[in-house]
């Protein structure tokens, strides 16, 4: 039987200095209506910095960023999906934004992506917010699927950002799944790997009561390098785990 998140937590708290110290480090839990109140502008804005930062140094897209909001026009998905192909063929000599075509070409795939789902459910937002908690791996599929380069951690890291609970399989957080017992691969890309962390996540919050963004924080902050209160918060940058 996996080690009992209670262990983990304890863990975590020893070697943060104690259980306040702990609690300082954890991010505030996510609130499901303002998610649901999201607007689908703000979705594919999102779904474009993480498809843009992958592989990528985060703080140039951050630091560009005011040039990808006009360069993507407000990446309002309506105005997008109008435009005609010139106007995406010169967004590859645009420097106001980082030039890779095949990850330009995805924001009018994830544009048309964001306008489906607003029509099946109301707005990106409302679908989010109303997926079920215990099935993230479901919607992680779904991303894969239906959106443009929305696989892997990078629809792991757009959900987080934009506001849903959830867990991200970081390397330490796989590094205290694997210690806790769970049989995972250190690459878990399996559907079944996938499956287990979600049952082990799915267990742990009903045994400890907690939102997954803690528990997935908790469970890296117990293992691995670490790193003291300062530097783990530049590291994180508030949203990693």
């Amino acid at each position: 039987m996996p080690t009992s998140f209670k262990t983990i937590r304890a863990r975590a708290e020893k070697r943060k200095g104690g259980a306040a110290a702990l609690k300082k480090l954890l991010p505030p839990p996510l609130d499901n209506k303002k998610l649901a109140k999201l607007k689908d502008d703000r979705v594919l804005a999102d779904m474009a910095k993480r498809v843009f930062s992958a592989g990528f140094v985060w703080s140039v897209i951050e630091n560009k960023w005011d040039g990808f909001e006009a360069a993507f026009l407000g990446f309002e998905p309506r105005k997008l999906l109008h435009k005609p192909d010139e106007f995406w063929e010169k967004l590859a000599a645009d420097k106001r934004i980082v030039r890779n075509p095949q990850k330009i070409r995805s924001v009018r795939d994830n544009a048309q992506f964001v306008m489906d789902i607003a029509a099946e459910h109301g707005s990106f937002g409302k679908f989010l917010s109303q997926w079920p908690t215990d099935d993230q791996i479901g919607l992680l599929e779904l991303l894969a699927k239906r959106g443009s380069r929305l696989g892997g951690n990078t629809g792991q890291y757009l959900i987080r950002f934009l506001g849903r609970d959830s867990w991200i399989a970081s390397r330490d957080v796989i590094f205290c799944l694997r210690d806790a017992g769970v049989e995972i691969a250190e690459n878990p890309t399996s559907k079944r790997d996938r499956q287990k962390i979600q049952q082990q996540f799915n267990a742990w919050a009903k045994e400890s009561g907690l939102p997954f963004v803690h528990i997935s924080r908790i469970c890296a902050m117990s293992i691995g390098e670490n790193y003291d209160a300062a530097t783990l918060q530049r590291v994180m940058g508030g949203d990693e785990d």
